[in-house]
């Protein structure tokens, strides 16, 4: 039992806590509970958008046909048919054939990149009298010799070649320089490898070098017998090998024959392969043949290739004949051939309109297989149909002579020459005008450009030998080298034109 204090005091604790209570739940308390919740990123996302065209109006949306403006329809059906009438007549249209829009900056169309020279050859007054590319298109090849005839055959000359591609070229000191008994007539680098070129001297001889080699770099040549060359060889060439494989040399000279040779580079000599003799008597009819000092023979100054047919190739004379002939002909040449091991043959089977002179280049279309041009004394230059006897067309070149001609490997409408003038000029014969679409003056005045060679590798550049002893290496622009829409339609057309 509990005395009254103690129950007193438990009474008052009881209304205290209940009072406390009571407090809490109406009230609340002094202090709350502190939440706390922390967050952290590196980055952070947004979101874009936009739009190039504004809303459309709740007017197109409602109603699509009135996105169009007013009578818009309309007018394009009315003139629909008209419209493509037209699209179709100028498809058909070669009002602007030979036109092309140049959307880039003007260019002159040659620029000089290189004038090489070999000092020593400039100072014995030698001239360039033959260039050629090697089949890379980085080394150009030079012979040394003298344009006039006036017995020198025994003068020593030189082939240079320098690599434009070297670092460092000294355009007055050649890469290579090749020492050669006799002036350098011809020259011609291989077309597979680019160490061999082969080469025609003024002594009749016929070398093949290999600039591989480090000490002696004639691999073969013919020598002087009863089967080689005895007069100046003016051309030489690489011809496929249609039963052996490999490529032989084809040379002629002004003493009427074209020999083949295959090459023994063990034996280190040319071996005769074929032989052709062009005889007066055996040219075929139509033609009057002029022959030097009443000779029989026709004494071959230039000597082309067909890219299309094997069996074909073209000479022409010191006469101003020009003949087709063939590889594969049985016929006998009316010649002696004592102490030969292959009988001569007679190539000749059609004959041309020929010129006034001595017809000093010739060289076969790589866009049309029966087109080629040719040049010489007449200071024309002729452009033929191997199925016509007269020329389609001519170009006035120069009032001297024209000592080479050449078409562009890119370009089926251009056409370069060299003059006697000193001067190359470059025909566009997609033009209205015939006259020279650009002009290379290289030399000075009293000095004729000999020789030229477009690059085929790189036919922005084209080299040009002058009888000053220099070798020009010049850049062409696009426009002389890149070929335009429908120009080989246009080559075509002129192939099928009748000669006048």
């Amino acid at each position: 039992m509990f005395s009254d204090e103690a129950s007193d005091s438990v009474t008052v604790a009881s209304v205290w806590r209940k009072q406390h209570e009571s407090q809490r739940h109406t009230t609340g308390s002094q202090t709350s509970a502190v939440l706390r919740c922390e967050a952290e990123v590196q980055s952070g996302s947004r979101t874009s958008s936009s739009t190039q065209t504004e809303p459309e109006p709740l007017l197109t949306q409602l109603d699509p046909e009135a996105a169009d403006p007013p009578g818009l329809r309309d007018f394009l059906q009315r003139v629909e048919e008209e419209v493509v009438g037209e699209l179709v007549s100028n498809a058909r249209s070669h009002a602007f054939d030979g036109h092309q829009v140049n959307w880039g900056d003007h260019s002159q169309l040659v620029s000089c990149l290189h004038l090489l020279q070999h000092p020593v050859a400039q100072e014995r007054g030698l001239h360039v009298t033959c260039v050629s590319w090697s089949c890379t298109g980085s080394v150009v090849a030079c012979g040394f010799g003298r344009m006039d005839d006036d017995g020198w055959s025994s003068e020593s000359s030189y082939v240079c070649t320098w690599n434009l591609d070297r670092r460092g070229l000294n355009p007055n000191q050649a890469d290579l320089v090749l020492d050669v008994p006799s002036g350098v007539t011809a020259l011609c680098c291989h077309p597979d490898q680019p160490a061999l070129m082969a080469g025609g001297l003024y002594s009749g001889e016929v070398v093949v070098w290999d600039t591989s080699r480090t000490q002696d770099l004639v691999l073969a040549l013919t020598g002087t017998s009863a089967e080689s060359h005895r007069e100046p060889v003016y051309q030489v060439s690489w011809v496929p090998l249609q039963k052996r494989g490999g490529f032989g040399v084809l040379s002629a000279s002004s003493g009427g024959r074209v020999l083949l040779w295959t090459l023994d580079s063990d034996q280190g000599r040319l071996v005769l392969d074929a032989a052709f003799a062009l005889v007066r008597q055996q040219v075929p009819q139509g033609v009057s043949v002029k022959t030097r000092g009443g000779s029989s023979t026709v004494g071959v100054t230039s000597l082309a290739l067909s890219p299309w047919d094997p069996d074909t190739f073209l000479v022409g004379s010191e006469g101003g004949l020009l003949l087709r002939c063939s590889f594969s002909s049985t016929t006998p040449a009316a010649v002696t051939s004592e102490g030969q091991s292959v009988t001569p043959r007679a190539p000749a089977v059609f004959s041309f309109r020929p010129g006034s002179g001595p017809v000093h280049s010739i060289h076969c279309s790589p866009f049309h297989r029966n087109l080629f041009a040719s040049a010489g004394t007449d200071g024309l230059v002729h452009v033929h149909s191997l199925l016509q006897v007269d020329p389609l067309l001519s170009l006035r070149v120069s009032d001297s002579y024209v000592f080479q001609v050449q078409w562009s490997p890119s370009r089926p409408l251009v056409v370069a020459a060299a003059t006697g003038q000193g001067k190359l000029q470059i025909f566009d014969l997609g033009r209205r005008s015939l006259r020279a679409a650009a002009t290379i003056e290289q030399g000075g005045a009293g000095h004729a450009a000999t020789s030229l060679s477009f690059n085929a590798h790189n036919p922005h550049l084209l080299a040009v030998g002058s009888t000053d002893g220099s070798l020009g290496v010049w850049q062409l622009s696009a426009d002389l080298s890149e070929q335009r829409p429908r120009e080989s339609s246009q080559l075509e057309q002129i192939a099928n034109q009748v000669a006048e």
